[in-house]
């Protein structure tokens, strides 16, 4: 069941002692996770509470927990925004509910941050070049996941597998994915660190800048891609391409040409995860939205697939056009030249007397040998396929 604010309010102040709530209002998260709040105590400060739903999420809590526990001081100093501070934990039951002093800044959706400024989104790809050149150390050390570029590939190709046992995944999708993934190139990364749970309601603003980033409960080495894979949503393609051309300004290695792609790939699996996820609880509401929304997206790749098919066949279609109409060009004006000649050499009679009754032809009689026309080179034009023009 639910915890309302109310509830986590009265949780947080037996997680820090001596805090006084005087407010306190729902705070977007992991719904199906976690239950969140943000208080205001009596002295105006504001925090945050975050309380698992079942033991799974708060293994992930307690995972944070040791996360900003390895952002030493000096980490910390070198990053362009502020990680959470835990004020305090309380356990009841299973489930371990924690309380973080509030940061600075407010969490804007997709289409918020593409309508911002430049400068926004340069903020953007600088925290997203801070994240992925952290040492590889503060995950090793913390011993957090660490997949190599091909461990990453295979553990997506067995989700896949576990995805495809369910059923529910369109053949289209399924297909789709499994060629991407078989795509050995488009795999050829190097790991760095991860968020691994990069969203918006991950990422506090406050006046065009990049405040602070929440949610570290999946650090690991993997895939850069993975945390720019919520960026797909944003219906403005300006604002991807800038926060990318920051992040490859600031990053101290340059990125690989098939990041945004691996990112919409990534995008896309993740509604066939949603749908595991929401299977294995048994979560009947969530697992209707995740078949909805596979298949909205499987129907939007068979339109786009059939309007590809249709742009290459016009194509096709206009070449051969335009082959026909020159050949046809080409026959009227070699007819053209051949009307413009007499078909044969007519010369005047000579009079008897100046031909001397000679009944041969002289000297100047005109040749029609040279009745042929050039040689005309045509131009096969080879279509742009949809594969192609992609």
């Amino acid at each position: 069941m639910r915890r309302t604010p109310l509830e986590l309010a009265a949780i947080a102040t037996a997680a820090v002692p001596g805090l006084s709530p005087t407010a306190a209002a729902y705070s977007p998260d992991d719904d199906a996770d976690f239950d969140s709040a943000l208080l205001l105590d009596a002295e105006g400060k504001r925090w945050r509470v975050r309380s698992p739903r079942h033991p799974e999420a708060s293994t992930r809590l307690e995972t944070e927990f040791m996360v900003l526990r390895a952002f030493a001081p000096a980490i910390r100093a070198e990053l362009p925004f502020h990680v959470p501070t835990i004020a305090g934990t309380v356990r009841q039951g299973a489930l371990t509910t924690f309380v973080y002093a509030h940061l600075q800044g407010s969490m804007l959706s997709i289409d918020e941050l593409s309508a911002g400024s430049p400068a926004l989104a340069k903020e953007v790809g600088a925290a997203l070049a801070a994240i992925h050149d952290l040492p590889l150390t503060l995950v090793t050390n913390a011993d957090l996941p660490s997949y190599s570029a091909n461990e990453f590939r295979q553990r997506k190709l067995n989700e896949l597998d576990q995805a495809a046992t369910t059923g529910k995944i369109p053949a289209t999708l399924l297909r789709r994915w499994e060629h991407a993934l078989e795509d050995v190139a488009l795999w050829r990364f190097n790991p760095s660190v991860v968020h691994g749970d990069l969203h918006e309601d991950n990422l506090m603003v406050q006046d065009d800048a990049v405040t602070a980033l929440t949610g570290w409960t999946d650090l690991r080495i993997g895939d850069p891609a993975d945390d720019f894979a919520w960026l797909v949503a944003s219906n403005e393609a300006s604002f991807v391409e800038s926060v990318l051309s920051h992040y490859t300004q600031a990053r101290r290695e340059i990125p690989d040409a098939h990041l945004l792609r691996r990112s919409a790939l990534l995008a896309e699996f993740a509604l066939a995860q949603y749908l595991v996820k929401a299977m294995a609880a048994g979560h009947q509401s969530m697992t209707a939205e995740a078949e909805s929304m596979l298949q909205a997206l499987a129907d939007d790749i068979d339109e786009q697939a059939r309007r590809d098919e249709e742009a290459a066949q016009a194509a096709e279609d206009e070449a051969a056009e335009n082959e026909a109409a020159q050949h046809e060009a080409n026959h009227l004006g070699a007819a053209d030249s051949r009307a413009d000649k007499p078909a044969v050499s007519v010369a005047a009679i000579p009079d008897a007397e100046e031909s001397g009754g000679s009944e041969e032809s002289g000297p100047g009689t005109t040749s029609h040998d040279d009745t042929s026309t050039a040689a005309i080179s045509v131009v096969s034009v080879t279509p742009l396929h949809a594969a192609e023009r992609s």
